[in-house]
């Protein structure tokens, strides 16, 4: 039993950091930066691509068995795009503003080589337990990625967070940043800082282990 939920949480926590599919993988860069030009859309892309990659994942890893792998490929995009074709007129029926916004990239995400990836790499070969649990820290650390890129760009760029002005009518904004070349830049500062973030935290550990290998030979 603990064995299993210490499976089920390296699984999770794997997606959100070690193996996060915008700062590690580089995956799903087109929404990443079309989107992310304030928080709001941001999380709403990174809300319907949860419950996309959640759903698709559960019903994957369920039925994996009944699925003929000479159609795999394709009953896993009739899935997916099932749970966008839902997530869509949620969003156009909730906040029709910000899926005006979204555009075409709430479709686009039947397309998303991150989360049909996640079906043939993992939900097709795996529990049902450990793919929800693989979809929930991928898709995480896609929303963690959304929020922290769309965060900055709004707040450098109109001076607000979520439309509440955090500055005052003196603020000058940076327009750049909510544009395309903003966004390119911020990305790029980001996996900067994840890197090296990465770096430290390898060191940390590498100095760790000799120190107890002098520890252990002294």
């Amino acid at each position: 039993m603990v064995r299993n939920e210490n499976e089920a949480y390296e699984t999770f926590i794997k997606g959100i950091w070690r193996d996060n599919p915008v700062f590690v993988q580089v995956l799903g860069m087109c929404p990443m930066l079309a989107v992310t030009n304030s928080a709001i859309n941001a999380v709403a892309m990174g809300g319907a691509t949860l419950f996309v990659l959640v759903g698709s994942s559960f019903l994957v890893a369920s039925f994996k068995q009944w699925i003929p792998k000479q159609v795999r490929i394709s009953g896993f995009i009739i899935i997916i795009a099932t749970f966008v074709t839902v997530a869509d007129y949620t969003l156009l029926a909730l906040v029709p503003k910000v899926h005006k916004e979204l555009g075409a990239f709430i479709p686009l995400i039947v397309a998303n080589c991150m989360i049909l990836g996640r079906q043939e790499a993992f939900a097709s070969r795996n529990t049902v337990r450990l793919a929800v649990m693989d979809a929930l820290g991928t898709s995480g650390g896609f929303m963690v990625a959304l929020f922290s890129l769309g965060a900055i760009r709004e707040i450098l760029g109109n001076g607000s967070l979520f439309g509440v002005d955090l500055f005052g009518e003196h603020f000058e904004p940076w327009v750049i940043m909510i544009l395309p070349p903003g966004g390119f830049l911020t990305l790029g500062l980001i996996l900067l800082f994840f890197n090296w973030v990465t770096q430290q935290k390898d060191k940390f550990i590498e100095q760790v282990a000799e120190a107890e290998r002098v520890a252990t030979d002294g």
